[in-house]
């Protein structure tokens, strides 16, 4: 399974009820074999130009993790459901991610110095 960024912008009137077309979107991934690793809710944005008569979109992220064969078959799927105005999956970066959990770690030393000098 490779690893893959999704971002899908919902329609802005979903804002107040997002919960059953997030839980279509996800379905969508699952039944594809994919897992979701990570989500994030970005929230309602300004949109640079106008799509299907909106002007604003509600932004949700993931980081799945899909075999071979999911990616086409998720892009055929999201691009005929309703309340989906955009959507956008790439292929994630190995050499980001592993610099992030550097990123990481390199902070999480610090604030283990950093409370250990304090203790002291």
């Amino acid at each position: 399974m490779k690893d893959y960024e999704l971002t899908v912008l919902f329609h802005p009137d979903l804002e107040m009820n997002l919960d059953p077309a997030l839980d279509k979107v996800k379905k969508i991934i699952t039944s594809n074999g994919g897992e979701i690793t990570k989500e994030e809710a970005d929230g309602k944005k300004r949109l640079a130009y106008e799509l299907g008569g909106q002007n604003y979109a509600i932004y949700y992220y993931f980081e799945l993790a899909l075999p071979a064969e999911a990616p086409a078959k998720l892009s055929s799927t999201l691009n005929i459901t309703d309340e989906v105005l955009r959507y956008l999956l790439v292929r994630a970066d190995a050499r980001r991610a592993k610099q992030e959990e550097q990123q990481e770690a390199s902070e999480e030393d610090k604030s283990t110095k950093s409370t250990e000098e304090k203790g002291e």
